[in-house]
């Protein structure tokens, strides 16, 4: 008897909950019995979906015959192959890929790419968190940025000279790059509502995209809250045609700077700053609360939503999508 024969069934378990690579630990489970019994035991999982042509042909022949009753899957990890998006895959794919774990508490999901397209130099960030249908979202957008030499000695924005038109302009903008937003964070959702309601012991989910742009979370609450609210047929209806969980009526509130100057000499142009809640729900706390939480740690991002925080707030109000 080897080293690692002699550990215990809580300890391998528990290595393998510090591998979490979905892929690493099915190609584990190939290896004995004893892997083949407890990778399906594995608590926290990292779920990876790559770019087709990233694939080495050696993980394609691994992919293929782990998950050859699998349609659809292949043209994940064959080439040639459109990059991935939220919008090409089917709920069905991650639940499959996830069937043999049977004690899965947290899961982060990571596609390869975000699924906004935007004019070029301009960014939108967002962070949402979903119950059975969306409690918030948190959108961060600019239309380009540039250094500036020497950095102020604290944020400031430039207002003076924004024509009635250009605030037209600039508002029509920023209601499309939230819109957008929304969607790309339903569309996630939505990919993973089976995921949800087969893994009853899942505590937390996490999902994002390797560029940054946008990240949905659900936390305990949120996937007992998904687990146990009855869909409407209507509702049903709507999800399976668009291929989306469905957006709820919205009140937005909308800050603003035309001219955005950042202590770290950054200047953002068109910043905005977007906090969206389901209308008529309790708020769950104020806008600074929510907007700093959603961007604690990104340095450009959190400091501009501090500045764009003390701008002016605009309400608006957007019908279910």
């Amino acid at each position: 008897m080897d080293v690692f024969d002699g550990l215990p069934d809580p300890i391998v378990v528990d290595i393998l909950n510090k591998v979490g690579d979905v892929r690493t630990l099915l190609r584990c489970s190939s290896l004995s019995k004893r892997f083949n019994s407890l990778v399906p035991q594995s608590e926290s999982l990292l779920l990876q979906f790559e770019h087709p042509e990233s694939d080495t042909p050696v993980v394609c022949s691994v992919f293929r015959s782990l998950f050859n009753s699998l349609h659809g899957l292949f043209s994940l990890f064959s080439k040639p192959a459109k990059p991935i998006s939220t919008t090409s895959l089917s709920p069905n794919i991650p639940s499959k890929i996830l069937s043999r774990f049977e004690k899965i508490r947290s899961l982060d999901v990571e596609l390869p790419a975000g699924d906004l397209k935007l004019e070029k130099g301009a960014a939108v960030k967002w962070k949402a968190e979903f119950g059975k249908t969306l409690k918030s979202c948190v959108v961060v957008a600019f239309r380009s940025a540039a250094t500036v030499s020497p950095p102020v000695n604290e944020c400031s924005s430039a207002v003076d000279g924004e024509s009635d038109a250009e605030f037209v302009t600039g508002l029509n903008t920023r209601v499309v790059w939230t819109i957008s937003a929304l969607m790309a964070a339903s569309s996630r959702h939505y990919l993973m509502r089976d995921v949800v309601k087969e893994h009853e012991e899942m505590e937390s989910l996490v999902m994002r995209d390797r560029e940054g742009e946008g990240v949905v979370v659900m936390d305990t609450e949120g996937l007992r809250e998904f687990r146990k609210t009855e869909a409407r047929g209507e509702d049903e209806e709507r999800v399976e045609k668009n291929r989306r969980s469905v957006v709820p009526s919205v009140r937005m509130s909308m800050r603003h700077a035309p001219l955005l100057k950042l202590k770290s000499g950054i200047c953002l142009e068109s910043a905005t700053l977007v906090i969206v809640r389901p209308s008529g729900a309790d708020n769950g706390g104020d806008d600074a609360d929510l907007a700093t939480e959603a961007f604690a740690g990104d340095c450009m991002y959190g400091e501009a939503v501090v500045a764009l925080l003390k701008r002016k707030k605009n309400a608006l109000e957007m019908n279910s999508f």
